[in-house]
This record gives C-alpha cells, sequence and structure tokens, in this order.
C-alpha cells in the first residue's frame, strides 16, 4: 500500500486502513532515527568533557547544520509534501534536535513500546505462570495503543519541523507566487491565440469574403455565391467576436477606460459608464480589472432580467475601485462564475465582493491595489 499525506492524516482513517498502512514503520523509523543526532550531541559532551569545552563547542557547532538536514531528509518518512526552507532555518532546527529533540523521541519511543514489550514477555520473566500470561494478554492488546502513540507523537514532531522550517505565511507566499506565474503564463497564451487567430485566421476569412464579394457581383443572381459570400460575413463577425474575448486589442492599446466603454458598447443591456482612470494601471491589473466587468457583463445580460446597469470606476488611495450594478431579479452566487475572477483578481492581491438580495440589485465589487 502507497502511503501518501502525513501520519496525523493517516491516524484519522479506519484502523483497519491505518494498521495495514505504513504508517506505524515510517513513524517508529523517523523516532528512531533520533539517535543520529543523539549519538553526535553525547560525543560533543564527552569530547568537551575529556579534553577542552571548547572542543566540544567545534564539534556541536560542525554537527549542527548536518543535524539540521538530516532532519529535513527524514521528515518526508512522516510527511510527504514538499518543504522550501532557508539555511538559517536549518540550522536553528540542527540546534535544537541536538539539544532536546533527540532524547524526547528516544524516550516516547521507549516508554510506549518497551511497555507491551515487557508485559509480552513476562511469561519468561516470571515464574508464576498464571501472572505471566495475563500479562502477555494485557501487552498484546496494549499493542494497538502504542501503535497510535508513536504515530500521533511522529506526526506531531513533523508539524514541528515543518513550521520551523517552513511556516505558513512562507507556504502561502510560495502558493501565491506560482498561482501568478500560472495566470501569467495563461495570459501570454491568450495573447498568443489572439495573434495567431488575427494574423491568420481572420485576414483568410477577410480575402475569401472579399472575393466571394466580387464573384457576387460578376456573376448576378447566383444565390449560392450570395449565400456564401453572407456566411463568409457572419463567420468573420463570430470570428472577431471571438477574438475580443480572446484578448481585448482595445486594452492593450488604449487601456482599461476604453476597453470598459467598448464592453458597455457591446452588451445587448443599456449600460451606464462612469470610469475616471487618468493613468494607465499595470498590465496584471487592468486585465484582471477588465475580466471582471466582462464576466459581470456577460451574466447581467444572461442571467439578471435587468433592464439597465451601470459601471463606475475609480482610484482612490492607490486603489482600483470598479463598481457593476445592475437592476435586476438578484439572487446571484459567486458559483455563477465569480469564483474564478475571485481567484485572479487575488492574484494581484484585490478583492471581490458581491452583494446580490432576492429582488436585486445585484452589485459587484472590485478593489485592486495599483500603487
Amino acid at each position: 500500500m502507497v502511503s501518501q499525506g502525513t501520519a496525523l492524516e493517516a491516524i484519522a482513517r479506519r484502523p483497519a486502513d491505518f494498521l495495514r498502512s505504513g504508517w506505524p514503520w515510517r513513524s517508529l523509523v523517523y523516532l528512531l532515527a533520533s539517535v543520529v543526532p543523539g549519538v553526535c550531541a553525547v560525543a560533543a559532551g564527552m569530547l568537551g568533557a575529556a579534553t577542552l569545552v571548547v572542543v566540544g563547542v567545534v564539534v556541536a557547532v560542525l554537527a549542527v547544520p548536518l543535524a539540521g538536514r538530516f532532519e529535513r531528509w527524514r521528515l518526508r518518512l512522516v510527511d510527504d509534501r514538499a518543504v522550501v526552507a532557508s539555511g538559517g532555518r536549518e540550522l536553528g532546527l540542527g540546534a535544537l534536535a541536538l539539544l532536546v529533540l533527540w532524547w524526547i523521541d528516544l524516550v516516547v519511543v521507549g516508554f510506549t513500546i518497551g511497555g507491551p514489550v515487557v508485559l509480552v514477555l513476562s511469561p519468561v520473566v516470571q515464574p508464576d505462570p498464571g501472572p505471566g500470561a495475563a500479562g502477555s494478554v494485557i501487552g498484546i492488546l496494549l499493542l494497538p495503543v502504542a501503535v497510535y502513540t508513536i504515530t500521533a507523537w511522529a506526526g506531531a514532531r513533523g508539524v514541528v519541523t515543518r513550521s520551523i522550517l517552513a511556516p505558513r505565511d512562507s507556504e502561502l507566499e510560495e502558493v501565491l507566487r506560482s498561482r501568478a506565474r500560472l495566470v501569467d503564463a495563461y495570459e501570454l497564451e491568450r495573447r498568443r491565440i489572439e495573434r495567431d487567430l488575427h494574423d491568420g485566421a481572420q485576414q483568410r476569412l477577410v480575402a475569401l469574403s472579399m472575393k466571394l464579394g466580387m464573384a457576387r457581383l460578376d456573376l448576378p443572381g447566383q444565390e449560392l455565391v450570395a449565400e456564401a459570400h453572407e456566411e463568409a460575413k457572419l463567420a468573420l463577425t463570430e470570428l472577431r467576436e471571438l477574438i475580443r474575448g480572446v484578448h481585448s486589442r482595445v486594452l492593450t492599446d488604449r487601456g482599461l477606460p476604453a476597453a470598459i466603454r467598448d464592453l458597455a458598447g457591446r452588451s445587448p443591456v443599456p449600460i451606464d459608464v462612469e470610469v475616471d482612470i487618468p493613468d494607465r494601471l499595470g498590465q496584471d491589473v487592468e486585465v484582471a480589472a477588465y475580466y471582471v466587468v466582462s464576466e459581470a457583463l456577460t451574466n447581467v445580460a444572461k442571467h439578471s432580467g435587468a433592464t439597465k446597469a451601470e459601471i463606475m470606476g475609480h482610484v482612490e488611495k492607490r486603489r482600483l475601485v470598479l463598481e457593476i450594478r445592475d437592476d435586476g431579479n438578484g439572487g446571484a452566487t459567486p458559483a455563477g462564475g465569480l469564483t474564478g475572477l475571485a481567484d485572479r483578481v487575488s492574484v494581484v492581491d484585490g478583492r471581490l465582493s458581491l452583494s446580490s438580495p432576492t429582488g436585486g440589485p445585484t452589485l459587484v465589487r472590485v478593489e485592486i491595489p495599483c500603487a
């Protein structure tokens, strides 16, 4: 059976699944591995006592980075997740392992395993077979308890080690950076697709439409040519809409206010736009805000039943504030398409809020830092 996750997560499984898994053995090996830093600590102490204290200190100092690296390596026994840590944190963990953690691990193993083992072997060490047999039975019954205790301490020990090596804040920052990289890669791919469609398929459709138009003039009365011409123009229109949805050329060339007005002008619902953004914002900010407005207007047109809507935007205290309000039926939920937009906004340290009581109105508000 392949073990994945952490030792503490394994304990929460069904007892039969847990006891059959490799986690108890991995946890025992993890704790017994404390013999290594223990030997280093004892050796440093003995050298310091037998010779000069300086020698013991030097040995201990040399052992600290190795102990920290060893702690990081053996963490994989009880925690399969990757960990990113700085050298300074490894040094701190190494010093803690040499001074305290190693003997706590061995004491826990000694008391947890030693008690049941002594009881199991009681018929051998006791001449009276009656109490010895009873003790053996009790020892066997205590073995599962010992297994859970060992795994629980190893899991808790792993949590302590991980918290020292990589605090939650650093892991969160790494997740945010990773998500930002994914969004950037996604946006670059969108631009590439838009460029390929604009310079390739669209130009071919334009040429085809022009040739069919000329053929229609040369062959009046040919209904098939006329139908083909109309179909080509329709395909060209749909392709342009698709390109605009993949990536807004207006946004790239003229900025966010012009792109928002372009979206509002193409909406089937009348939209009032009051956007006062005098300067260009960062590309990531403009892209995130644009797609929030685009998705919000799509929801207005398809689901709200609104007769009108308005978009208001300005920069306040180095934050871009956008509000999209409609007079529709309300009852909108984040699951209606705004969850992904909230994720996109969070990548640029912004936040998205939704207010949509039953009966309306619906308000989508976005705040994005743009210093």
